[in-house]
Order: structure tokens, then C-alpha cells, then sequence
């Protein structure tokens, strides 16, 4: 790839720049300036070297899917953000990673809410807590959102009760202004969460996102947006309602939920076969792997050797991008572990350097700044 660049960015203290509030640097100095758009006439530069996606927006240093949380991960130097999208009760489309929100926000202690919690079964799965689709938007805008895993992100904490629930819109509207503000544009990933779920309700997610694309200019081709699931059935009529990519979503284990709702018995593994590889690519552009469906660990949970999806992958037309690298320690390989401690960090640079040399198209990260740096030394720069 040929480009030209005005300097590396330092990645020290991108935290505090984005608690300051500054940006931190025109285009032509960001290190992710090649994100993958869909299309590179769209930003007026090459587009291949891998790309760093935001997970849940820079949750190593914000509670996830939180406004805060995207502008960080933003204004680190990534291009694009991960939105896990769920429905409320009047069908708007929030940021949450799961529908029940008893772990990342502070319902519990609204007793106004007491009565709302319950138990659903969810893709197989029995879930007792509050659930947005019980919520109207207004209700949930009285909640704020708290750090879902204390334990390995215990500065996180402070940081609980200061946050909205976000809407996609209000994710939109903040990659408008952070477009013109740091002079790149910067778009989302959506993923549509239980699809299958959402529709066996009378609520489903994909018209009400068809619609906020439609609404923000963005359901054409080049617009920054990639939508995910790790579902089948709705990225194949999606295909046929938006010009935007898709990415479809894999996992080391089980099936997609609409697999098993109607009794199909392929799994995730079929999927990523050449066969299934070459069937995803006829509707998706992406293929979203666990991280351990392209390296393995061995039995004493280390690395091993990688596998033959990023081959096969790129054989039938898809880019790859795995999920997810995380810096503490629990999330690592264990021989990059650096001690026991659940809040330390880990040698992340390794695992993700293993990552970037078995071919993957860039990967979703927890800690952007850190994942940038990663890029930077695989790319030489």
C-alpha cells in the first residue's frame, strides 16, 4: 500500500487527551487512517492495511457502549466503533451489549423499576433481570450506566452513574461531529443482538436500523457504516435492504439462534468450512471469527498453530476480522500472562502480533490505543 503520512502518533496519554476533551490530530496523523471503508473513493485513500475496530467503544478505560466510551476510543485514533443495538418498549434502538441491563447499569437501585425484573429465556438461555424491551426510552434515560466487569477494570468504577444509556442516533450524531471535529470520518459497526428473539416478540431490531440509516443519509454505498449479527437469516434479507456491508459473526461453539429456531442443524463450524465460507460470502464482506477459531489454544492455554479460516476466508472474498483482544490478564493467552492479578495487564502486543501475522483484516479491541500501537509495529512504522 502506497500513502503518504505526516508522522506516527505518539499513543502516551491518549486517555488523558480524551478526558481533556482534545483531538487528537488530523487525518494524515492518525494511525488507523486506513480503516476499511467500504469503499476508499469514499475518503479519498487507500484502504488495505488491517483496521482496528473500537469494541463497545474504548471499554479498558470507559463503561462500554456509553457516549463517552466511543468518543475515547475516537479520539485514541480508531476509525470505527463497535454499537451492540437493542430495542426499547417504543422501538427505539439503544447501546447495550446484552437486553438485560442489570449489569451495566444502576436498575437495580431505582425502585421505582422493582417490579420490572423478570426471567426470559433468550436464545436458549434463561436470564433473570431488567430487559429494555420492557423499557420506554424516556425510562431508561433515568438510568446510568455502571462498569460490567469491576473485577478486571476496578478504575472503571469511577466513573459509574455519570453516563446515559446512548441511542444509535446519539451515536450517529457524535461520529458527525467528531467527522468534522477531527477532520476523518469515522463511522459504526452495528450489530443487531437476537434477532430471532426481537422477532418472536413483535420487536425486531433490522426495520427500526434500516430506517435510521435511511433517516441519516447512510444507507448507500461508501457510507461508514458495517453491520454484524451473529445471525444468518436477517444478514441474507438485509443484503437485500441496505447497500452497506455486512459482517457475519462467528463463534468457537453452538449455532446461530435462527439456526436453531428452525431446526437447521449447521453450526458455527460449518460456517467457517470453504463451503460455508464461500455461501457467507454471498451476502456478507466480513467474517467476524472468535479469536480462538483462527489461533487455538493448547490444553495449558497457549497459542498454537493458526487454523485455515483466514486462507479460506480470503479465498471466497471475505475480510477477517476476529474478536476480541483485550490487555488484562484473564483475556490472555496464559503463558502472556503477567501475573494472577485479574486487573493487570499482560503482553497483548504478542497475542496480537500472532494475530496480524496469520493474515487477519484487523480485530476488535478493548483497548484501541494499545491495539494501535500493535498495528504500528506490524506495519513498520
Amino acid at each position: 500500500m502506497k500513502r503518504k503520512r505526516v508522522g506516527v502518533l505518539a499513543l502516551t496519554g491518549l486517555a488523558l487527551l480524551g478526558v481533556a476533551g482534545l483531538a487528537v490530530g488530523p487525518a494524515s496523523a492518525t494511525p488507523n487512517d486506513t480503516a476499511d471503508a467500504p469503499d476508499a473513493a469514499a475518503y479519498g485513500r487507500g484502504h488495505h492495511d488491517p483496521v482496528i475496530i473500537g469494541h463497545r467503544g474504548a471499554p479498558g478505560y470507559r463503561p462500554e457502549h456509553t457516549l463517552a466510551s466511543y468518543e475515547l476510543a475516537f479520539r485514541q485514533g480508531v476509525n470505527w466503533v463497535d454499537v451492540d443495538l437493542v430495542p426499547t418498549k417504543d422501538g427505539q434502538l439503544v447501546a447495550r451489549h446484552e437486553p438485560e441491563i442489570g449489569g451495566t447499569t444502576d436498575v437495580a437501585k431505582h425502585p421505582e423499576f422493582a417490579s420490572r425484573k423478570t426471567t426470559k429465556v433468550i436464545d436458549g438461555t434463561s436470564l433473570t433481570g431488567w430487559f429494555t424491551e420492557d423499557f420506554t426510552l424516556a425510562e431508561l434515560k433515568t438510568l446510568r450506566a455502571e462498569e460490567r466487569i469491576p473485577q478486571n477494570r476496578p478504575n472503571n468504577q469511577m466513573y459509574n452513574g455519570r453516563y446515559q444509556i446512548a441511542t444509535y442516533q446519539e451515536v450517529l450524531d457524535l461520529t458527525k461531529r467528531l467527522s468534522r471535529e477531527l477532520h476523518r470520518t469515522v463511522g459504526t459497526y452495528p450489530e443487531v443482538k437476537h434477532s430471532t428473539y426481537f422477532q418472536s416478540i413483535g420487536n425486531p431490531t433490522e426495520p427500526k436500523l434500516v430506517s435510521i440509516l435511511d433517516r441519516n443519509g447512510l444507507n448507500r454505498r461508501n457510507a461508514p457504516v458495517i453491520i454484524q449479527s451473529f445471525e444468518v437469516s436477517n444478514l441474507i434479507a438485509l443484503h437485500r435492504q441496505v447497500r452497506v456491508p455486512l459482517l457475519q459473526l462467528t463463534d468457537a461453539t453452538g449455532a446461530p439462534a435462527d439456526f436453531v429456531a428452525k431446526g437447521d442443524k449447521r453450526t458455527y463450524a460449518d460456517l467457517v468450512t470453504p463451503q460455508g465460507l464461500r455461501e457467507v460470502a454471498k451476502y456478507a464482506d466480513y467474517l467476524g471469527p472468535a479469536k480462538s477459531q483462527i489461533i487455538p489454544l493448547d490444553a495449558a492455554g497457549n497459542l498454537t498453530q493458526p487454523t485455515a479460516i483466514v486462507r479460506d476466508a480470503h479465498a471466497a472474498g471475505l475480510k477477517v476480522q476476529p474478536y476480541t483482544f483485550r490487555n488484562e490478564n484473564p483475556f490472555l493467552p496464559k503463558n502472556l500472562r503477567s501475573s494472577d492479578r485479574p486487573d493487570a495487564y499482560g503482553n497483548v502486543f504478542a497475542e496480537e502480533a500472532a494475530f496480524f501475522k496469520a493474515g487477519v483484516d484487523g480485530f476488535f479491541a478493548d483497548q484501541p490505543d494499545t491495539a494501535l500501537e500493535s498495528l504500528h509495529d506490524f506495519l513498520g512504522r
